[in-house]
This record gives structure tokens, sequence and C-alpha cells, in this order.
């Protein structure tokens, strides 16, 4: 990935619905050349997709937690049911897998608290060795960013 890439991914990021012949003049490169070269962070996976970022409180999703999981067992094949089971729960926004005290946290989203309650008793709790968690309440957001840093 040379310097242009990363003025590409840059742009990207700041401003995805950005029309190509416009970054094309901004970049100053022919349009089939950063055509090519988007493709190409496409197919290498560098470039994931391309998304609408949504308030959650317009659509109805008034509570967000983190729920820290430590699992009963961490034999390989019982931690890919474990994954391989929270994607199935549509109200897991994030999952990350840890170390330290805790095996996985878990960005969840709700539409009240009664709803994250059922999330965590009923569905969180119930996925394959489960051990434990800890809820933690999201009562602001200070900064989220859906743009990478991009090394030097």
């Amino acid at each position: 990935m040379d310097a242009v890439d990363k003025k590409i991914i840059a742009i990207l990021q700041a401003r995805a619905r950005i029309k190509k012949s416009e970054m094309a003049r901004e970049l100053k490169i022919p349009a089939t050349t950063l055509q090519e070269r988007i493709r190409r962070l496409e197919e290498t996976g560098v470039i994931k997709g391309y998304q609408a970022v949504i308030d959650p409180e317009k659509i109805g999703l008034m509570v967000q937690a983190f729920v820290a999981v430590t699992l009963d067992c961490h034999e390989p094949t019982e931690i890919r049911r474990f994954e391989k089971s929270i994607k199935t729960i549509h109200n897991i926004k994030a999952c990350y897998h840890l170390s330290g005290r805790f095996d996985y946290l878990l960005h969840v989203v709700a539409m009240d608290l009664k709803e994250l309650g059922d999330l965590v008793k009923v569905g969180i709790s119930s996925l394959p060795d489960f051990g434990r968690c800890e809820t933690h309440l999201l009562f602001s957001k200070i900064e989220s960013s859906q743009v990478w840093p991009l090394p030097e």
C-alpha cells in the first residue's frame, strides 16, 4: 500500500459518497487508475464494505451496554462454538476476544432496560460454555470514530 492508496482510504473513510471523478481530480490521478486501486483495495480486503452510520436512538435503541463474559471452558472447540453462537444474537453489535479477567467483551444494544435484561438473562447466559458476566451500562459516548488512523 503506497501513499496514494492511503489517501484513497482516508478520503473514503471521511466521505464515502464522494463521486469517483471528484476523488480522481482531488488526487490528480486518472479515474481509471482510481477505479483499479479501489477494486484492488476491496479484493485484498483492505476495504471491507460501505455502510451508513446510524444513530441508534433514532431507530429505537435507547440502551447500550458492554457485557464482559467469562467462559467455563477454554478448549478450542468450545471457543469456536461460543463465537459461532454470538453471531445468532442480533442485539450484539460487536464481540471482542480479550486477554485478562474476562474472555469476551460484547457491545450490545436494546430498546429499553427490560430488553437488555432479557438479552443478558436469556440470550447471552444461554450461550455455550457461558460462565459468568458483568454488564456495564453506557451513559454517554464521548468519542467514537469509524475512521482508522493510517500509519505514516
